[in-house]
């Protein structure tokens, strides 16, 4: 057998009686849609429920699914201790997915549990499941900093063990949409908010299973979104396959995005190949990105290649450099994305070099390879690298924050010999607070210490 159907679903507790009081009712539109989900999931008669779940444990590096031979969980964080239950784990179909998953190169396993007990975003879900008659063993998986094709190939190597085993599963993708889509929210309002509800829920009504890898990270990240990766990896579990989608319903009321659907698997269709589609789209939208570099980037990208190809650092510079480039030294700093996160930056504030394509050229390297942040770039990580590079104008003394503007000034906040400095226009940084202060954490600097304060200009290019 192979997965006979997935269901999309929130995980709010307050939709569990115990735990809503009387509130549930304000959210009656989801209740209902997951009580229509669950009877679904009652016909399609599983004998395994694979749930994927933000609050499951979450590592950037490794898909964790856990381990042992069962659980426990309870609804006690949300005042109702006396809502329990005990699930069952799938051992012998976790090995299998554990083992399919290493032979793609997938870094996944059952090691690092912090925690035995069920998330609520498991618990939620399972809980409507048995209410409607469905208590059959579980695999519980948690999401990664990986990007959207290794969420989907994981997905891939799921549906693999899933038909090794002749196991009849159903794919729970347990995930909230925006956090972001009201005013009068827990988390504030964000115009991304809504529009990524929007988006995602035309995906889910239309099966369109692509939409989901390619959503706009800058998107996903101001709408403070949940489930998506959950959703990404349930994609895959789906990959060839032909699906009837429904999307049973949308409520924000509450002001977090819940969005229940079911997709049930109707035949092959090599048409649904998403992670190939995905895969080509992006090779030519970084060809084409690549090929529009200017000379700062494309010296950047050539340094850094250089290392870690061969571990050794340019001898002498490309020909026909700018002489901006060349004739001048400033500060610069070199950042590295991948699958749009960050996955580098180091810089120097004044020039340390004899010219701005030497500081670029030490620089990149550095971001590559000495960034405590992360592990050092692999040549296999080189083709999907994005670079920007920031030349550094001379920094200059300000009084006070009022003379500070995100857009358009970076910040350098000092105190004795410590020093922390943030760049200008920076996604997710949109207020002068919000800047001095990471740029304060980040040179080991407490809110009580006297500071100073000194701001600068870039020269952006990507």
């Amino acid at each position: 057998m192979s997965i006979l159907g997935a269901v999309i679903v929130p995980h709010p507790p307050l939709i569990i009686p115990a735990v809503g009081r009387g509130r549930e009712q304000e959210v009656q539109t989801t209740i209902d849609a997951y009580r229509t989900a669950a009877k679904q999931a009652v016909a399609w008669e599983p004998e395994v429920l694979i749930v994927t779940s933000p609050h499951q444990i979450m590592y950037t590096d490794y898909f964790h699914i856990s381990p042992g031979r069962g659980a426990t969980g309870d609804m006690s964080a949300f005042g109702a201790s006396e809502t329990k239950m005990v699930v069952e784990y799938d051992a012998p179909l976790r090995d299998e997915i554990v083992r399919c998953g290493e032979a793609a190169g997938l870094q996944v396993g059952t090691l690092g549990q912090r925690d035995p007990y069920l998330d609520h975003g498991t618990f939620v879900p399972l809980y409507f499941l048995r209410e409607a008659g469905v208590d059959c063993p579980i695999l519980r998986i948690g999401l990664s900093g990986f990007s959207p094709l290794d969420h989907y190939r994981l997905g891939q190597c799921i549906a693999q063990a899933v038909e090794s085993l002749d196991r009849r599963a159903v794919f729970i993708a347990s995930g909230d949409l925006s956090h972001k889509p009201r005013d009068d929210g827990p988390y504030g309002f964000a115009p991304e908010g809504p529009e990524f509800d929007q988006q995602i829920t035309d995906a889910m009504a239309s099966g369109d299973f692509l939409r989901f890898l390619t959503m706009d990270p800058v998107l996903c990240d101001r709408a403070a979104e949940c489930g998506l990766r959950s959703f990404q990896i349930m994609a895959g579990a789906l990959d060839g396959q032909a699906v009837e989608a429904k999307l049973l319903s949308y409520e924000g009321v509450t002001g977090v995005g819940y969005g229940v659907a079911t997709f049930a698997v109707t035949g092959p269709d090599e048409d649904r190949w998403f992670g190939a589609q995905c895969a080509e789209l992006e090779r030519v939208r970084l060809a084409e990105k690549k090929a529009a570099e200017d000379p700062w980037v494309k010296l950047a990208r050539l340094s850094l290649e250089t290392f870690v190809k061969t571990g050794e650092r340019l001898e002498r510079l490309p020909d026909g450099l700018p002489d901006e480039m060349t004739g001048q030294a400033a500060g610069a700093f070199v950042s590295l994305h991948a699958h749009g996160q960050l996955r580098g930056c180091i810089g120097t504030t004044g020039p340390t070099t004899e010219s701005v394509a030497w500081e670029i050229a030490q620089n990149a390297v550095s971001a590559c390879a000495r960034d405590p942040r992360f592990p050092p770039v692999t040549v296999s990580e080189l083709d999907s690298l994005e670079y920007s590079v920031d030349v550094l104008g001379q920094p200059e003394t300000i009084s006070s924050p009022a003379e500070l503007d995100v857009k358009k000034y970076g910040v350098i906040v000092s105190c004795g010999g410590r020093r922390g400095l943030l760049l200008p226009d920076l996604e997710g940084v949109d207020t002068v607070e919000q800047q001095v202060d990471i740029a304060r954490q980040k040179g080991g600097i407490s809110a009580r210490e006297k500071y100073t304060l000194e701001r600068f200009e870039v020269v952006r290019h990507t």
